[in-house]
């Protein structure tokens, strides 16, 4: 056994060794990742006091947060139509609570009201919009298209 060849297995010819996830071929992709993570991470530091203030608040960040890093996981290693969607709709969600909360109030919290440009929740709110509208545009694409997989079945079958 030659040193360029110790310690790997003999790979069938005319095939790849598998990756760990699916390679990043479109970079709306990359974009929803990160979006995801930049919105879990904007609500970290503002949960402490939520939780005080108005726990069931809090506790939703917590949840948020959590959410946002595990579907930026999830995106990260595969690209999959379900994890997609599920990033639309609890981007949008958080959105529309955010607005809610700025307009007609919130139990508890009803001192946000009109509190629009509050540094971190700008940022919570872009990292929001651009997570939504990318994973929508993810989720809308061609089946046949190079690189997707509905899923894991389909994946195996196809020879991925």
């Amino acid at each position: 056994m030659s040193a360029k060849t110790k310690g790997t297995l003999p790979q069938p010819a005319g095939t790849r060794p598998r990756q760990l996830g699916v390679p990043f071929r479109r970079p709306l992709r990359g974009l929803a990742v990160a979006a995801l993570v930049v919105a879990g991470a904007a609500h970290i530091p503002v949960i402490p006091d939520h939780l005080l203030e108005a726990p069931y608040i809090g506790i939703l960040f917590i949840l948020l947060a959590a959410g946002s890093f595990v579907l930026a996981g999830v995106l990260f290693f595969h690209d999959v139509v379900a994890a997609y969607v599920l990033t639309a709709v609890v981007m949008a969600l958080a959105l529309v609570a955010y607005v809610i909360s700025r307009t007609l109030g919130l139990p508890l919290i009803g001192d946000d009201v009109g509190n629009w440009l509050e540094p971190l929740a700008v940022v919570s709110v872009i990292a929001e919009l651009v997570a939504c509208a990318a994973a929508i545009a993810l989720s809308r694409r061609s089946p046949n298209q190079p690189g997707t997989r509905t899923s894991t079945a389909t994946g195996i079958c196809q020879g991925e």
